[in-house]
C-alpha cells in the first residue's frame, strides 16, 4: 500500500475543502509556487471536485490546475508536483 505524503500540496488544498476552508486554497497554492521559484501572477489556478479514487475514504477529491496566462504549456514537473498525493 503506498504511503501518503501528508505534506503533499494536493492532500492540503483537499483537506482545506473537507474542512470548509477552501476560501484559502488559492493562498495556499500561490505559496507553494513561490516555494518553487514560481510567480503565482503568471498563472490562472483552477479547482476541479471530482469523485474520489474507489477505495478510498473520501467521497470527492480537488484536482488542482494551473494554466499559464501567457498560452505557454505548463511544465510537466510542476503539473505532477502538483497533484501527487503520495
Amino acid at each position: 500500500m503506498a504511503q501518503h505524503n501528508p505534506h503533499s500540496i494536493q492532500l492540503q488544498i483537499n483537506r482545506m475543502y473537507e474542512s470548509g476552508q477552501s476560501l484559502f486554497a488559492k493562498t495556499k497554492v500561490e505559496d507553494w509556487l513561490k516555494q518553487r521559484n514560481e510567480d503565482p501572477s503568471d498563472y490562472d489556478i483552477i479547482f476541479n471536485k471530482q469523485p474520489a479514487p474507489v477505495g478510498s475514504r473520501e467521497v470527492m477529491a480537488i484536482k488542482i490546475e494551473l494554466q499559464r496566462k501567457d498560452g505557454q504549456p505548463l511544465d510537466e514537473w510542476l503539473s505532477s508536483q502538483l497533484n501527487d498525493s503520495q
